[in-house]
C-alpha cells in the first residue's frame, strides 16, 4: 500500500509539472497575430505611413516624407499578439520561447539612420531595459539592450565577436535574425541567446548564453517582444526622403522550461528505479 501512495504521488507531480509546462507553453503557443503601433516616435508628422500585415509571411513598415526643419526620426513597431491583433502580447517570466524572422531594409537617404530589427520592450528596466538586435544601412549589426551588447559585424565595433560575426549589412539584404529566452544550463539563470544568418553571439568562446541577474525574468508590465523600424529625419538633404522593412518568414514557438525536466528527473527517476527493485 505504501508502495501504491508512493507511485500515486510521484505520478501526481509528473502530471503537475507536465501541467506547468504546457500551461508556459499554452501562453506562446497561444500567439496568433500582430499588433501594429505605428509611430512610436513621431518627429516627423507629416509623413505618410505603410503598415501592412501578412503576419506570419511578413509585416511591412514604411514611411516616406521623412523630411523636416526639425525632428529626429519616425518609428513604427509591431508587437506578437495574441487575440488576433487587438493588443500586444505580455509576455510572462516562464515564457520561455524561440523567435525568427527574415528582415530586409530598402530606401533611406545616405548619412540618416535607417534600421530595423528585434524590439523587447521592458519599460521596467526588469532586464536591463529596451533589448535591441539590429541591422542599419550604414552596415552595423549588433545586438544591445538588456543584459548585453554584442557587435555582429565589423561596422559595430569590436570586430570579431567571442562567437564570430557576420558581414557588414548592405541595404536591400536580406539578413535573418533569431532570438530564444530560455535558462543556462550552466548558471540556472534565465537567459537570452542572439543569432544572425545562423550565426551565434557568444557571451565568451563557446557559450551562447547572455544571463539576467539572478532572480531577474522577463513579464513586467509592458514586455513585449516584436519588430521595429525607425528612418531618420533628412531635413532639406532629401525631401523625398523614404524606407521601408520587410520582416518574413516570422515566427515563434515555446520552448519548455529546463529545470522543469529536471524536477520530473529528480523526483520521478528515483521513485521509479526503488518500486522496480521492490
Amino acid at each position: 500500500m505504501i508502495v501504491t501512495h508512493r507511485i500515486a504521488f510521484v505520478l501526481t507531480l509528473a502530471a503537475v509539472g507536465l501541467a506547468a509546462v504546457g500551461g508556459a507553453q499554452a501562453q506562446v503557443s497561444s500567439i496568433n497575430s500582430v499588433y501594429i503601433h505605428p509611430r512610436v516616435f513621431d518627429d516627423i508628422p507629416g509623413a505618410t505611413g505603410t503598415y501592412l500585415d501578412g503576419y506570419p509571411g511578413s509585416v511591412t513598415l514604411g514611411e516616406a516624407g521623412v523630411s523636416a526643419a526639425s525632428g529626429f526620426a519616425d518609428r513604427d513597431v509591431w508587437y506578437f499578439s495574441n487575440n488576433g491583433g487587438t493588443s500586444a502580447y505580455q509576455f510572462q517570466a516562464n515564457d520561455y520561447f524561440s523567435a525568427v524572422f527574415s528582415i530586409t531594409l530598402t530606401g533611406g537617404t545616405p548619412g540618416y539612420d535607417l534600421e530595423g530589427g528585434w524590439l523587447f520592450s521592458n519599460p521596467s528596466g526588469n532586464f536591463g531595459g529596451d533589448l535591441q538586435s539590429i541591422v542599419n544601412a550604414a552596415g552595423t549589426v549588433a545586438q544591445f539592450g538588456g543584459p548585453s551588447y554584442y557587435p555582429f559585424s565589423p561596422a559595430a565595433g569590436g570586430y570579431p565577436g567571442a562567437g564570430g560575426s557576420v558581414a557588414n549589412y548592405v541595404n536591400g539584404q536580406t539578413y535573418t535574425m533569431g532570438l530564444i529566452y530560455t535558462v543556462d544550463p550552466n548558471t540556472g539563470n534565465n537567459a537570452f541567446e542572439y543569432s544572425v544568418n545562423g550565426q551565434f553571439a557568444a557571451s565568451s568562446a563557446g557559450d551562447p548564453y547572455f544571463d539576467l541577474g539572478a532572480g531577474q525574468s522577463v513579464g513586467s508590465a509592458g514586455d513585449f517582444l516584436g519588430g521595429y523600424f525607425q528612418i531618420q529625419n533628412a531635413g532639406t538633404a532629401n525631401p523625398n526622403n523614404a524606407g521601408q522593412v520587410v520582416f518574413s518568414n516570422i515566427g515563434i514557438t515555446s520552448i519548455p522550461e529546463p529545470s522543469t525536466f529536471a524536477l520530473l528527473g529528480f523526483g520521478l527517476v528515483p521513485y521509479l528505479l526503488h518500486r522496480r527493485r521492490a
